[in-house]
């Protein structure tokens, strides 16, 4: 029957009435009394009833697939809309089409050729096959500048790509063929996505890229490449191969990609001799380059000299050669943790070619001391993890700019570090000494300390004198030690003047130390045996914050009624894990209550 578009639509599941001819020739006549003055609303064009999402209730004036929204004229969003058919009435008009998010599984040819101005189509996340996405969508399509049809169910990449493409994302799909034209042939083309498929050397013909001599960005990661495809296109900047099956780089595979600047090999299976002299010499824009994860025995020779980054993390490496380095000299990042680097496997001057070295990455080997001939410009030095036993007084002579040194889970004892180690440096801000068998604070620390870790040692005392000059000092973790009230001297906080934060759980504290510093806003006492907090407890510290009381041995009326009163920055107070539910009363100038537990 004829129906007004103004009219009710039928509820779902029922029927509309049927109407007597005498009827229908009566609403005929009116009809055009009840209409609005202008032109009859586009057919498709959604009910007033189900405004566009996130839009007024008021429809465009221009006509909107059901349920879509459509902000400008030439944008069409129909994504997450559950949608198992393509949508109809898509205006030619359309530049911009998001159908991602849906439940498609195939485009249709008819459909879709209508839209040859889409300059973008947003296809990701559906259910679309290579039988569902048919060679001949994309004929009409010569505008198109941007694909997307990742996480779809494609088996083969289509066999022709308009030839105004600049980005194509097929990733997490299942292609396991590239043709020619899919990508070839593509003066515009920027950035082409393929990782999270099944991609093997087969899969990728020698003229993949011919005649697309703009593409930048190209990631073929997590696929199951055995060797490094060949005839990669010369103006690559970027090039993701990581997580595949890579042994090895063929002879030349890379002599052409000068531009190159970031490349990502990590997770493969190569070994020297998958690599040779020429691997990488080529690459004079090179600034990135992840090796790690893989099963080198040595550093790869050849190395570029714009190299800044080098990724050599979790291989086999047992030495390393300065040779081998000499010609990466502008290297300021160098990553060699989880190795296999023993007592000799950083033999003095190894390092010495890298003059701008500002990283040295060294966490889960076998050495048993500091380096010998750090680069003098070394800003951070990570050896967590090692075997270091000593430190001498001139260990760390050659690195005076040295801001960050990360010693922590070694076999360092306090007989063994020399009470000059730290001497010469005047800029280190972060010293990390966990995890260790130190007895007492090490002498000597610089004055320009912002954070000290000292946690999981064996330390019994706390004088004033190892923590004098600390003025600037942050943060001080002292948890899981060996520390009693009566080891800590009078005065031991006197010169923390900037700390804020203080670590001492899991020691063996009866209460809480007394005169902590003034500026302290965070205060860890977790694991002690504190069995009372007196009134007077925190008067030293009023701009507290937090304070860490759990697992001690407070019960009910442990706590002074007035100990938090005098905090009003306070906003956490955990007692978990007592004997006893705690009452904690909050300042007063807190909107919340007292309440039993901690707040």
């Amino acid at each position: 029957m004829l129906r007004s578009p103004w009219l009710p639509h039928a509820l779902p599941g029922h029927t509309e009435p049927s109407l007597h001819p005498q009827q229908l020739s009566l609403l005929l006549l009116v009809l055009p009394l009840l209409l609005p003055p202008g032109p009859l609303p586009v057919p498709g064009m959604e009910d007033p009833d189900f405004p566009h999402p996130g839009e007024s209730s008021q429809p465009p004036p221009w006509a909107c697939p059901w349920r879509c929204s459509c902000p400008q004229a030439d944008v069409v969003d129909c994504a997450g809309l559950d949608l198992h058919v393509f949508p109809d009435n898509i205006t030619r008009e359309a530049r911009y089409l998001s159908l991602q998010n849906n439940r498609l599984r195939e485009l249709p040819y008819n459909e879709l050729s209508r839209l040859s101005g889409l300059r973008t189509l947003n296809l990701h996340n559906n259910l679309i096959s290579s039988e569902g996405l048919p060679d001949e969508a994309f004929e009409s399509l010569g505008q198109l500048q941007h694909l997307y049809v990742a996480h779809n169910q494609l088996s083969a990449a289509p066999q022709f790509l308009p030839r105004s493409l600049r980005v194509a994302d097929l990733a997490a799909n299942q292609v396991t063929e590239i043709f020619p034209l899919t990508f070839g042939e593509k003066p515009a083309l920027r950035s082409v996505y393929l990782h999270n498929n099944q991609l093997g050397n087969a899969g990728l013909p020698p003229d993949a890229f011919r005649g697309s001599e703009a593409i930048a960005t190209l990631s073929l990661s997590s696929n199951r490449f055995r060797y490094l495809p060949p005839s990669l296109p010369t103006s690559l900047e970027r090039l993701h191969l990581q997580n595949n099956l890579i042994s090895k780089v063929p002879r030349g595979a890379l002599s052409r990609q000068t531009h190159l600047r970031e490349l990502y090999l990590q997770h493969n299976q190569l070994t020297d001799s998958g690599l040779d002299a020429t691997t990488f010499s080529k690459l004079r824009s090179l600034e990135y380059l992840d090796l790690s994860h893989n099963q080198l025995a040595t550093v790869p020779t050849g190395l570029p000299k714009a190299l800044s980054i080098l990724h050599l993390g979790r291989n086999r490496i047992r030495q390393v050669e300065a040779a081998r380095l000499r010609g990466a000299r502008g290297l300021r990042y160098l990553l060699l943790q989880h190795n296999e680097l023993g007592a000799t496997g950083l033999p003095a001057k190894a390092l010495r070619p890298l003059r701008a070295l500002h990283t040295l990455h060294l966490y889960g080997n076998r050495l048993e001391r500091v380096p010998p001939g750090l680069p003098r410009s070394l800003g951070a030095l990570l050896m967590p993890h090692n075997h270091v036993a000593a430190l001498g007084a001139r260990d760390l002579a050659s690195v005076p700019g040295l801001a960050e040194l990360n010693l922590a889970y070694n076999r360092l004892t306090s007989a063994r570090l020399h009470h000059r180690a730290f001497h010469r440096l005047r800029t280190l801000r972060c010293l990390d000494l966990a995890g260790n068998q130190l007895t007492r604070v090490p002498a000597g620390l610089p004055g320009s300390l912002r954070a000290l870790r000292l946690q999981r040692n064996q330390l019994r005392a706390l004088e004033p004198e190892s923590l004098a000059g600390l003025g600037q000092l942050q943060e001080l973790s002292l948890a899981h030690n060996q520390l009693r009230i009566g080891d800590i001297g009078p005065g031991t906080w006197h010169e923390l003047q900037a700390l804020q934060m203080l670590d001492l759980g899991h020691n063996e504290l009866s209460f809480v130390p007394p005169d902590l510093p003034e500026a302290l806003e965070e205060l860890h006492l977790q694991g002690n045996r504190i069995g009372h907090v007196g009134p007077e407890a925190f008067l030293s510290t009023p701009h507290l914050r937090a304070v860490i009381l759990r697992a001690n041995r407070l019960h009910m009326t442990s706590i002074a009624a007035e100990a938090f009163l005098g905090l009003p920055h306070l906003r956490v107070v955990d007692t978990a894990d007592n004997p006893e539910q705690v009452l904690v009363r909050l300042p007063p100038t807190t909107p919340r209550r007292p309440r039993a537990g901690g707040s």
